[in-house]
C-alpha cells in the first residue's frame, strides 16, 4: 500500500466525484479510478459505492477515511518534526557556563536564541572551566562558555566577551581616598583572587603584571567565583581585581576604582567539539557571535 493511494482516496471521498477529484489531483480520471480499485483490492474491502451518477462511501469506506486521515496527519507531523530537527529548529541543546558569565554574557545570548528558536529545549548547567572541558570532551554538553586557555585539538573556541578589570575595595580602605591608583599601589596588600584553576589566564596575567611592576602579589585568599571574591572583600579579608561586569551587580560595602596602568583584561570564550553534529548548535554559534559585548 502506497501513501499516494491513500491520498488519492481522501480526495475522492471528499469530492464524491472522480472527475472533480482528478482535477484536484491534476491527473486524468481513468488512472485515478484504477488506483482506487487497486487500493480496494489490496485491502479486500469496497470503499466506494459507484453508480453512473453518484459516488458514495460505504460504511467501511467511512471508517477507513477517518483512520487514514488521522494516520496521514501523524505522518505529516513526523516529517515536519524531522525536517525542523535537521534544520536545528527543534531538539535539545546542552550549554555549560561559568558563574561569572551569568550576568552580562548568558542572558542576552539565551534571550536572542529563544526568540529565534523557541522549540529547542535548552539545558543550562553551571560548571567550572575544568568540568566543562571534561563534559565537552565526553560529549555531555554541546557548548561551554568558560575561561581560556583551552589546549585540546578536539575543541574549537572563539571569544564571546572581553572586559576591563577594576579594583574592588572595602568601603573604608585607605586606597579609596586616592584619586589615581597604579598597580604598584597593590604591593603589600592582602589580595583576594579568583582561583587559578577557575580562571588560569587571568590569574597568571595578573601575577605577571605585578612582577613587571616590581613586586610579587600577596594573595591571601582565593575563591572559585566572583560572588565569593567580592563577599570576602566586603568582609574586610582583602582587596581584589574583578571584571567590569561585577561593578554593576555587587555594590554593598565595597567601592570600585580604576587602575591606571593595568595591562590585562578578562576574557570569556565559547568552546565546542569540532565533530559535534547537533543541528541546533550552529544557530547558537551564530547568535552568540553576533550578540553585542
Amino acid at each position: 500500500m502506497e501513501l499516494r493511494h491513500l491520498r488519492y482516496f481522501i480526495v475522492v471521498a471528499e469530492e464524491l466525484h472522480f472527475g472533480k477529484a482528478a482535477l484536484r489531483l491534476k491527473m486524468t480520471q481513468p488512472p485515478l479510478s484504477q488506483q482506487i480499485k487497486q487500493l480496494e483490492s489490496e485491502i479486500g474491502v469496497t470503499l466506494l459505492k459507484r453508480s453512473k451518477r453518484t459516488v458514495k462511501l460505504t460504511s467501511a469506506g467511512s471508517v477507513f477515511l477517518n483512520q487514514i486521515k488521522e494516520g496521514l496527519s501523524q505522518i505529516d507531523q513526523a516529517v515536519d518534526m524531522a525536517q525542523r530537527t535537521a534544520r536545528g529548529e527543534l531538539g535539545k541543546l546542552v550549554i555549560g557556563f561559568v558563574g561569572s558569565a551569568t550576568y552580562e554574557i548568558m542572558p542576552p545570548i539565551i534571550r536572542e536564541y529563544r526568540k529565534n528558536y523557541p522549540d529547542v529545549k535548552i539545558d543550562l548547567r553551571e560548571l567550572s572551566t575544568s568540568d566543562q572541558t571534561k563534559a565537552l570532551l565526553n560529549g555531555h554538553i554541546d557548548i561551554g562558555v568558560l575561561h581560556p586557555p583551552l589546549k585540546f585539538n578536539e575543541l574549537k573556541t572563539y571569544t564571546v566577551k572581553r572586559s576591563h578589570c577594576v579594583l574592588v575595595l572595602p568601603k573604608h580602605h585607605p586606597l579609596t581616598k586616592k584619586t589615581r591608583i597604579k598597580l604598584r599601589d597593590l604591593e603589600g596588600e592582602g589580595l583576594v583572587a579568583i582561583a587559578k584553576e577557575a580562571w588560569p589566564s587571568l590569574y597568571t596575567d595578573f601575577e605577571l603584571a605585578c612582577k613587571k611592576a616590581g613586586f610579587i602579589p600577596n594573595i591571601a585568599q582565593e575563591a572559585t567565583e566572583y560572588q565569593m571574591v567580592i563577599g570576602l572583600v566586603s568582609a574586610g579579608m582583602g582587596i581584589a581585581l574583578v571584571p567590569t561586569p561585577t561593578h554593576q551587580l555587587f555594590k554593598i560595602d565595597v567601592i570600585y576604582k580604576e587602575i591606571e596602568d593595568l595591562p590585562i583584561c578578562a576574557e570569556w570564550v565559547a568552546a565546542y567539539r569540532q565533530d559535534n553534529r547537533n543541528p541546533a548548535l550552529k544557530h547558537f554559534l551564530d547568535v552568540s557571535v553576533q550578540s553585542p559585548e
